[in-house]
């Protein structure tokens, strides 16, 4: 249950989080379908056409959007047929994420950023790697030094590692969370071995199942995710603080996911054969223009 009634005082960005331009038109409306059943909005910068949620809840609101048992990235044992599907789909992306890494950099040190409860380090742990993470729900913290054995930081731990700590930086589907990009971006250039490589993955605003979904896709999640990027956007905010794009990959699993949770919120009661539908679909149509739902993007300090 939703225990916290949003304030009446919503936070207006009056920049673009990336180019700083000041002028924003209306992209859409949604809701938070997922908890509060709240309603967002949602802009365009006018100048860069970044996309962003606002205005959004004050920082000491937004923890309350995601206190819900059911909220799966911090869940590691729930028994629905969704969370089964999560947990699936999400032990089969370890593998995928460790062959991708390890194609760059074979071994060395790692920090998982909003690693929830770390099965992806505990995964590099076991191959060898020295690995850190941060995470800044507690539960989920304290699951991960429980159950893996793994050193789980709070955020602010982030300003107290010494400069290029680390030859791997990763955030999965954690960017579109971060209140302060700047302080953000900040932190990863600082971090990061000048040899390092960041890989970071993102919902896809301009994906097939995006666009077919509309203000009811699960990728926008609002207001959990402050910012909803595409892959130009995406290369801009890595550009403005001196990181060069590699290369852009799909991750073709989170379409079916996504299409599985946009139809509960159409209110579909039997949602499975419509969702993988959808999902197949936009996936054969993103392979023309590589616009996947979610993609990574694999890119290292340029010189």
């Amino acid at each position: 249950m939703f225990h916290v009634k949003q304030s009446k005082e919503l936070i207006h960005r009056k920049q673009c989080p990336i180019c700083g331009h000041p002028d924003f038109s209306g992209y859409l409306q949604s809701k938070d379908y997922f908890l509060s059943q709240e309603d967002f909005a949602i802009e365009c910068c006018d100048s860069c056409g970044f996309i962003f949620t606002n205005p959004i809840p004050r920082k000491e609101e937004l923890g309350a959007y995601y206190d819900s048992e059911d909220y799966l990235s911090h869940t590691a044992n729930k028994k629905s047929p969704i969370a089964w599907l999560y947990n699936m789909l999400r032990n089969q992306n370890i593998s995928k994420k460790f062959k991708l890494i390890t194609s760059y950099h074979q071994m060395g040190s790692m920090l998982d950023i909003g690693c929830g409860t770390a099965e992806v380090l505990a995964h590099f742990k076991k191959n060898q790697w020295e690995v850190s993470g941060v995470e800044p729900n507690e539960p989920a913290r304290a699951f991960a030094q429980q159950q893996h054995h793994l050193d789980i930081f709070e955020e602010s731990q982030l300003d107290q590692w010494p400069d290029e700590k680390f030859d791997i930086i990763s955030l999965w589907h954690v960017m579109e969370h971060v209140l302060d990009l700047d302080e953000r971006m900040k932190q990863l250039s600082r971090l990061l071995k000048k040899r390092g490589f960041l890989f970071v993955a993102v919902p896809n605003i301009d994906s097939p199942d995006a666009k077919q979904y509309g203000k009811y896709w699960a990728g926008l999640d609002v207001p959990r995710h402050l910012y909803h990027f595409s892959k130009s956007s995406m290369e801009s905010l890595l550009k403005k603080y001196n990181f060069e794009l590699i290369e852009s990959l799909p991750m073709t699993f989170d379409a079916y996911y996504v299409s599985l949770l946009s139809e509960t919120y159409l209110g579909n009661k039997f949602p499975y054969p419509k969702a993988f539908m959808k999902g197949w679909s936009s996936n054969r149509m993103a392979k023309e223009s590589n616009d996947y739902s979610s993609m990574i993007f694999v890119a290292k300090k340029a010189n």
